[in-house]
């Protein structure tokens, strides 16, 4: 017979509410609580931005990194809604900065496509600083709430008269979750500069305000992709002028661009909902297949090569080739 051991009853079970879970298991949110980690819960707040961009609603985005190691991001967008929500019984600005799986990229309303955690992005961002402020203007009135690691000081509560619109926010890392909690310059710029590729005409400034290292940079990428594939080339000998091409099909939105230059290497990028999936995806094999193919069917169809002939190989098709995959898409899967 086993040993008695100490008994397991309903007092062992642990309920973790709102976000505290986020704080007790930060990794299982956002990947680590190094550098990866710390970066991440800016760039939640960033996407929500980008979505507004996606949405046609937004043209301009600012990120300040502080003197006092805190970030903030400010967008022109519609602004979070801050009425009383149905269920909840409290304002939706204070349901979105502190549920997880709450936002308006689920019902289809608020965003036809979207990127960052899909509903638990700015929560995380709230729920792992040690102090976050929000500021939203619109409908002429502008409105604020303040949090201690995800914990409402107070109400929201409306500030005064605004006759712009948008959504402020701003926040301070906690060092009891990050290893280290200052912010890497070029890691934000190289982000943001990705962003403003993918969507093309957005105006987004980075801003360092620290001291000895007050940096200041400015994007607009109107070329969008087909400027991101010539920069990705930079250096390297073009063989041909960049191909670009965009459709719809079936609410899916595929936009690539392909540049071939006289280098060995292949270098292709993808992304999904402005997300860069670096591990592939099967948007990323199908492109691979599909200019393979197409290659080597051109190629008979103009005599190029004989029947007998063997096929170019992927690896033959895609040397010196730079591409660029961009998807919009409603219910994506992101299992990296």
């Amino acid at each position: 017979m086993a040993k008695k051991t100490n008994s397991y009853t309903a007092a062992q079970i642990k309920v973790l509410k709102k976000l505290e879970g986020v704080r007790q298991r930060p990794a299982m949110y956002i990947g680590s609580t190094g550098k990866v980690g710390l970066h991440h819960i800016l760039f939640e707040a960033v996407d929500n931005s980008i979505d507004e961009t996606f949405a046609g609603e937004c043209d301009k985005i600012d990120v300040i990194i502080m003197a006092d190691g805190s970030v903030s991001v400010a967008d022109n967008g519609r602004g979070i809604p801050v009425d009383r929500h149905p269920t909840e019984k409290r304002s939706a600005l204070e349901v979105v900065m502190t549920t997880l799986h709450a936002g308006g990229k689920f019902e289809g309303g608020g965003y036809k496509v979207s990127g960052g955690l899909h509903g638990i992005g700015v929560s995380c961002t709230n729920a792992l600083s040690e102090w976050l402020e929000v500021k939203v203007c619109r409908d002429g009135n502008e409105h604020y709430q303040i949090y201690d690691r995800g914990v409402p000081r107070e109400k929201v509560k409306e500030t005064g008269k605004s006759k712009k619109r948008g959504t402020y926010t701003r926040f301070l890392p906690d060092a009891e979750i990050f290893d280290d909690v200052e912010f890497d310059y070029d890691t934000v710029a190289a982000r943001l500069r990705e962003l403003a590729y993918l969507a093309a005409g957005v105006t987004i400034t980075l801003k360092d305000e620290r001291p000895g290292m007050r940096r200041e940079e400015k994007w607009h990428e109107k070329g969008g992709i087909k400027a991101y594939v010539q920069a990705l080339a930079e250096g390297k000998e073009p063989l041909h002028k960049p191909i670009y091409f965009q459709r719809v099909r079936d609410d899916v939105d595929v936009e690539i661009a392909i540049l071939h230059t006289q280098g060995i290497y292949e270098n292709i990028v993808s992304y999904v909902n402005s997300i860069h999936t670096i591990e592939g995806g099967t948007h990323l094999s199908g492109f691979k297949t599909a200019v393979t193919r197409t290659i080597n069917a051109y190629a008979f169809e103009q005599g190029l090569r004989k029947e007998k002939e063997r096929n170019f190989t992927g690896n033959e098709v895609r040397e010196g080739m730079t591409a660029v995959i961009n998807i919009k898409l409603l219910n994506p899967q992101f299992e990296g």
